[in-house]
């Protein structure tokens, strides 16, 4: 059983899979209360699915780019977790979760989060070896910026305010935008990433394993 955590921005989420199902899955929008919701979800979840701490063989964590704060608190569990209980840790870019829960598709692919003042940050994904596979680092952008450089049709996904939405659908030739729904990081995604790489032996090590966070040049630089 595989526990898969999620606090990259204000939407959190957990997970568990199994490699055959998703056997939980909590997600939820904080206000970043994410000290103080996370471990009492926990809790929850495994109350309801009826799973002990004892059957966790791994951990996943999203490691950004994302909120600074938002992204150690998660990290700071797993790690916690992982410590305490010998288990291996697996870090998975957040925004890779949320490219694998789009279908394939020859287009390119633009997968965005919050990154504050204004910002997101953006990594572009093109689909190889049947799966999207990330052409390059994160990097700050805006919604406006990501407009004005799409220029062929591409598809778009992940969080957007309502107004950001607005600038993006104007160019609806060549953008093609998720709808919300499609958008949500769902951490069984993040799980199942990280459960492939559990089973192929990638294993992060657990002192080296930082968050992504988007320097003020804009690229993504580990912390």
């Amino acid at each position: 059983m595989l526990l898969a955590i999620d606090t990259s921005t204000a939407q959190v989420g957990l997970a568990l899979y199994d490699g055959i199902q998703v056997r939980g899955e909590l997600l939820w929008h904080s206000r970043y209360h994410h000290t103080v919701e996370l471990a009492p979800a926990l809790s929850e979840l495994l109350a309801r699915t009826g799973v002990t701490m004892g059957e966790i063989q791994a951990l996943g964590v999203a490691i950004g780019p994302g909120s600074f704060t938002s992204l150690r608190v998660g990290l700071a569990l797993a790690k916690g977790l992982a410590l305490a209980r010998r288990l291996p840790l697996i870090g998975i870019p957040t925004l890779d979760a949320l490219a694998a829960a789009q279908p394939l598709s020859d287009l390119p692919l633009a997968a965005v989060l919050q990154a504050g003042r204004g910002r997101l940050a953006q990594v572009w994904y093109k689909v190889k070896k049947n799966g999207w596979q990330a052409q390059g680092p994160a990097r700050a952008t805006t919604a406006d910026a990501l407009a004005e450089e799409i220029t062929h049709p591409t598809l778009v996904c992940g969080e957007l305010t309502a107004e950001e939405r607005q600038r993006l659908a104007r160019k609806r030739v060549n953008i093609l935008l998720a709808s919300p729904a499609q958008s949500v990081r769902r951490p069984a995604f993040l799980a199942e990433l990280a459960w492939q790489r559990w089973q192929a032996g990638q294993v992060d090590n657990l002192a080296a394993l930082a968050p992504i966070y988007l320097h003020t040049t804009g690229e993504a630089l580990p912390l």
